[in-house]
């Protein structure tokens, strides 16, 4: 099956036709849990780095999934340079974490200074990043949102620190709900800074410059929970990016062998099976073509429903990205390897 299908249109293509110019600067990549969206956030943010950006890999959910991913030490709370390409370009990593992002928040806004660490002290910042309904996302996001639009300098001179955020973000199940968290905020906070933030916050994630990239596996469930997320991220108001197709297996056989075995194999070719096993030296060349005819028709079954799968993912119109299977896994650069295909495939 090759990589699954034709890439759908390029990325560059939808960058152009949605953003007016101005580029997306957050790339949120969600997907089920086991697709390896930790891995493709990785590879993208590796990919951007290469163009020459300077790019910020976050994480939200305290799994030190980059840390692993790129076998480096565990990520804390502060920005941490990952590596630096030729290009010019570099990756810097950072775990989010709800208690230092609001003794930051506390900061920012309300001037604790070291009231702030009294409150940790006696449970308050627990409590808050904990017990309390939605405000742990919304720190998270918070974060995330500062990161987005931190600038050095001032005034005309004042440039961006980041070109790009590379969001690892909650699995497809609840990313809704963790990017909407925010909006539900303002509706309660009525005024103040809580309610001011809230809402820019959201105003930055339904724009242009926020991308929500889902990827998925040629597989029914993967695939159905990626289209639940499509239509439930669309109607919520958040730009979807891209599909992203994670381990694409290159077909063991040739096509013109698919081609023969589809249907009832002859009684031709099961003779010409065993008479080169036979030939081959193979004992019992009978059964061993029987057990290879039956591995090959499950083989080919599987083709199928992976072209019936990605046939869904075709039907959205939208941007389609294909990474194939690593036998070696990560290792041996195989992050480089996803962030080249990112790359010549057009999404970077």
């Amino acid at each position: 099956m090759g990589r699954a299908g034709p890439v759908i249109a390029s990325y560059r293509d939808w960058v152009s036709e949605t953003t007016s110019g101005s580029g997306v600067r957050l790339h949120v990549v969600t997907g089920k849990g086991g697709t390896g969206k930790t891995t493709v956030a990785a590879a993208l943010g590796v990919a951007l780095a290469a163009q020459g950006r300077r790019v910020l890999l976050a994480e939200v959910e305290d799994r030190q999934g980059i840390s692993q991913t790129f076998d480096i030490a565990p990520l804390s709370t502060t920005e941490t340079l990952i590596f630096e390409h030729p290009s010019g370009g570099s990756l810097h990593g950072l775990a989010v974490e709800p208690k230092a992002a609001l003794l930051e928040y506390l900061q920012k806004f309300y001037k604790l200074g070291r009231a702030g660490s009294l409150l940790e002290k006696i449970g308050a910042v627990d409590f808050a990043t904990t017990i309390a309904p939605g405000v742990r996302d919304v720190l998270l996001i918070g974060k995330v949102y500062e990161a987005v639009g931190r600038r050095v300098g001032r005034g005309k001179k004042a440039t961006r620190v980041y070109d790009a955020v590379v969001l690892d973000a909650p699995p497809t199940g609840r990313v809704a709900r963790f990017l909407g968290v925010n909006e539900e905020v303002a509706e309660v906070a009525r005024v103040g800074p809580v309610k001011t933030q809230a809402e820019s916050i959201t105003t930055m994630l339904q724009s242009r410059i926020t991308a929500v990239h889902l990827v998925t596996l040629l597989e029914e469930m993967p695939v159905q929970e990626c289209l639940d997320a499509v239509a439930g991220l669309t109607a919520d108001g958040f730009p979807v990016g891209a599909i992203i197709v994670n381990q694409v297996r290159d077909p063991i056989l040739t096509d013109a062998d698919l081609d023969a075995l589809a249907g009832t194999v002859s009684a031709g070719l099961r003779r010409d099976i065993v008479a080169d096993l036979a030939t081959a030296g193979v004992a019992d060349p009978g059964e061993t073509a029987a057990v290879l005819l039956t591995e090959a028709a499950a083989h080919l079954e599987r083709l199928d429903l992976q072209a019936e799968q990605d046939q869904r993912l075709q039907e959205q119109g939208r941007a389609v990205f294909y990474l194939p299977a690593l036998p070696e896994g990560l290792d041996s650069g195989g992050i480089t390897v996803l962030a080249d295909e990112l790359h010549a495939q057009g999404m970077v």
